[in-house]
């Protein structure tokens, strides 16, 4: 996605794995369902890659605005409503390209129309030789008509979209609204400016039709396309201030408009880079989620529970709150105080059969990409789910081992596993926490689970009595067979 400010620096991004490993695209759907491309491009462009102190202090100060002052949400929100008729991204256009040049011939363009119907007057009146004329005139319209078609269909939506942007400033010049102030003074010249990119004829019956063959016939739609190049890219710093601030105000009014329907949410605190503290957190993609709370100084977290309980969710829970803080400055619980960092996750990695690599290949590969940011400038939060269950158990536990201790000593790290024995051999450098059933309810306690219920879920799945008892056998025996160090 292009963006319309400087790109952030790699190291402050979230890469594409922790994106989708965070579920950050479905957040985004629920977060901005109804915003335009321009504003969603605001949000995920922050997402990604954050924002400083002060940033993030003038976004809450707006937002909060915003939430103590409903009548002006709503009015901000009807005047915005303009953007979401455009449907290309118009970033590029506005803040990267350089304008196509523009050929010689089209400045003589006119001359094929006037051969045209010069042509067809000499034939007419003068001479069935003028049909010549005609045919010559016609396929050259025909072939420039061809050759720009395709673009000039994509030009026309992004003037489109161009146009939905100056209106919605010039509706914003002059609203009497707090946070649209900064738009005084730019609804003359936008109008100007949108009336001047128009292609309609306005009070001519059938101008579409009339349009049509003017653009076959006049080679008007070429002529049109370059004319409108020159008009964008001439008033190019005001059109990209005009999409700055609309971008910009779209995305305020989308996050105050989700933290007035949403239950559970509080302004974070930044902190250093290994501590945080997170009270009563929930994931706001579930429907019941329910709060748990985590405090980390200094040390990492060694995560364990039984099989279900919900050790992923918390994981992906701390992470999106993490990312949703950095960027606009709130999050999803009682209350928060968290490193301002970018996180790099470690969750859905899959077998790839057409990569032919195996489910540990890309564990390993995960990995090594999660100790080359940890080991980088810039300090990260890790999060690993599961880490390396794609071989044995000795093997997994030996290579998790080496693995996190070296990224905890780079890195904050919360890693979930069932290995319980990590637990112990990662005490120095994780502290072990665990997740148990509360009531009704969990909560994350110190310490690591005494055994996980893998075998005790078999039951509960409709596996027989018979498969229930001879895995429990099992179980016996590897449990006394790690006791005495050889097979009884």
């Amino acid at each position: 996605m292009s963006s319309f400010q400087p790109e952030p620096d790699a190291d402050d991004l979230l890469d594409d794995a922790t994106w989708r490993d965070l579920l950050l695209p479905r957040y985004v759907d629920t977060l901005a369902p109804e915003t335009s491309l321009f504003g969603r491009q605001v949000l995920e462009r922050d997402l990604r890659g954050g924002l400083d102190d002060a940033a993030v202090a003038s976004r809450r100060t707006r937002v909060q605005a915003l939430l103590d002052d409903p009548a002006q949400l709503d009015a901000l929100e009807r005047k915005l409503a303009c953007l979401r008729e455009a449907d290309v991204d118009v970033t590029a256009l506005l803040f990267e390209d350089t304008q196509p040049p523009r050929p010689a011939w089209v400045g003589r363009l006119w001359l094929l129309p006037l051969l045209l119907v010069a042509s067809i007057a000499a034939a007419l009146l003068v001479s069935p030789w003028g049909w010549v004329g005609v045919g010559v005139a016609m396929y050259f319209l025909v072939m420039v008509h061809m050759r720009y078609q395709d673009r000039i269909v994509l030009w026309a939506r992004s003037l489109r979209a161009l146009q939905m942007l100056l209106r919605a400033c010039s509706l914003l010049d002059g609203s009497g609204l707090a946070l649209a102030a900064a738009f005084t003074g730019r609804r003359a010249r936008a109008g100007r400016l949108s009336r001047s990119l128009e292609r309609a004829l306005p009070g001519v019956p059938g101008a579409s039709g009339a349009r049509e063959y003017a653009d076959w016939f006049a080679a008007a739609d070429v002529r049109h396309y370059y004319r409108s190049l020159d008009l964008v890219f001439g008033a190019r710093d005001f059109l990209g201030e005009c999409y700055r601030l609309c971008a910009e105000l779209e995305a305020d009014v989308t996050l105050a408009r989700h933290l007035r329907e949403r239950p559970t949410w509080c302004w974070a605190t930044r902190t250093g880079a290994r501590t945080l503290a997170i009270d009563g957190g929930v994931h706001p993609l579930l429907d019941e989620a329910r709060g748990l709370s985590v405090t980390l100084d200094g040390k990492g977290a060694f995560l364990s529970g039984q099989n279900g309980v919900g050790k992923s969710t918390f994981l992906r829970m701390l992470g999106l709150n993490l990312a949703v803080a950095r960027a606009f400055g709130f999050c999803y619980a009682q209350s928060a105080s968290l490193p301002a960092l970018p996180v790099v996750a470690s969750m859905q990695n899959e077998d790839s059969l057409l990569g032919g690599q195996s489910l540990y290949i890309a564990e390993l590969g995960r990995a090594r990409a999660l100790l080359a940011r940890a080991r980088g400038e810039r300090p990260v939060v890790c999060l690993v789910d599961e880490i390396f269950r794609g071989t044995n158990h000795e093997e997994s536990v030996s290579a998790a081992t080496a693995v996190i201790d070296a990224l905890a000593r780079h890195a904050l790290v919360v890693v979930s596993s069932h290995n319980l024995v990590l637990g112990s051999l990662l005490a120095e450098a994780l502290a072990p926490w665990r997740i148990v059933r509360h009531g009704d309810g969990l909560q994350l306690e110190p310490g690591v689970l005494g055994r996980t219920n893998g075998v005790a879920l078999l039951a509960e799945h409709g596996f027989d009595e018979g498969v229930q008892r001879r895995a429990e056998q099992v179980a016996a025996w590897l449990a006394q067979t790690r006791l005495s160090g050889s097979p009884s």
